[in-house]
Parts: C-alpha cells; structure tokens; sequence
C-alpha cells in the first residue's frame, strides 16, 4: 500500500466534503487516515501458514475445544465504516490440535480485510476445517455494524449473529452443546 498515494486521495475527499486540508487540524488526517488503513486492512498482506507456524500438534484428543469471546474489529466493504464484535469458534480434532492462539490470529487476519459478516464467518470455518481435517467445526459471529448504527437505519442496539458449522457440528446434538457452551457465562 502506497501511503503517499492514499494521503493524497484523503485530501482529496476532504476537499469534496468542503473541508480545508491545509486547516491545521487537518494537516496530518491524510497522513493518519492511510497508516490506519493499512493497520485495518493488514489481514490481505498476512499467510495462513505462517500463522499457523508449525503449531498444528499430534494428539488423540477428541472432544470439543471452544475459544470463546475473541474480539474483532473489522471495515463493511459496503460503506467502509467499522463493525465489531465476538466471535466464537469451536472445533472437534481428529488426531490434529491446533495452538490455541492460532485461533485469534486467523479471526483477526480475515477480519483486517474489507469484510462482509457472513464472508467473515465462513472463511474462519472453511481454513480450519482446511488446516486440521476435524471431525467438525462451528464458528458463530455476534457483531454490531456501524453502518446500520451510524447511518442508514440508526438502529444503534442491534446485533447480527452469523454462523457456519462442518461435518459433526452439522449434527442437532452436537450444534446445541456448543451453543449451550457459548452462552455461559465467564468463569
């Protein structure tokens, strides 16, 4: 990304708005805008296997393991404005544990892209059922979009669940204990 360029085309949306660029509390935006787009959008420049790194682990463990409660911030690509919110992933090995930090940093490199809620969700499903061949995996999304809260409707509580579930999560059974485990509160 070419922070020069995208300097530039800030100022210029500035400009069409009817502000000043050259106003002093605007002298820096462009500058800060484009380094914050390329914090919020670093997800396109990272690699699965490198985050995975070697920490896809042997292990006869067969049980459902959750990661609860990761925050993610992510950018509508529809308005450019941000949404927010939890997402919870479980996963059933089948011979193959992940480490559990893995999990976070896969949800933050797909959700550091321009994003859809639903996009977001499926592709955190999709790469770890990819990566480790579970049993099954679910992944629920909770999140609040500022385009909806900011502008459009204004509806400023409400939230939009997605989820996405693989192979045994697809069973009644088994979909229902982890949306039992989710809804628990904090140790």
């Amino acid at each position: 990304m070419n922070l020069e360029n995208v300097s530039e085309k800030v100022k210029d949306i500035l400009t069409e708005i009817g502000e000043d660029p050259e106003r002093e509390g605007l002298l820096r935006t462009p500058e800060r805008v484009a380094k914050a787009y390329k914090f919020l959008t670093k997800g396109y420049h990272q690699n699965v296997d490198e985050i995975f790194n070697r920490a896809i682990f042997e292990e006869k463990y067969d049980e459902m393991v959750i990661v609860k409660d990761i925050d993610f911030y992510s950018m509508c690509e529809h308005h450019m404005l941000p949404f927010y919110g939890k997402v919870h992933v479980a996963y059933i090995p089948n011979g193959k544990i992940v480490g559990l930090s893995k999990i976070p940093r896969i949800v933050e490199m797909f959700a550091r892209r321009l994003q859809v809620q639903e996009r977001l969700t499926q592709q955190i499903a999709d790469i770890l059922d990819e990566k480790l061949h579970p049993k099954g995996v679910a992944v629920v999304i909770e999140g609040f979009h500022m385009c909806m809260m900011m502008r459009g409707i204004e509806k400023q509580n409400s939230t939009t669940t997605t989820s996405a579930v693989h192979g045994a999560f697809r069973a009644e059974k088994t979909r229902l204990e982890f949306l039992n485990l989710i809804s628990r509160n904090r140790l």
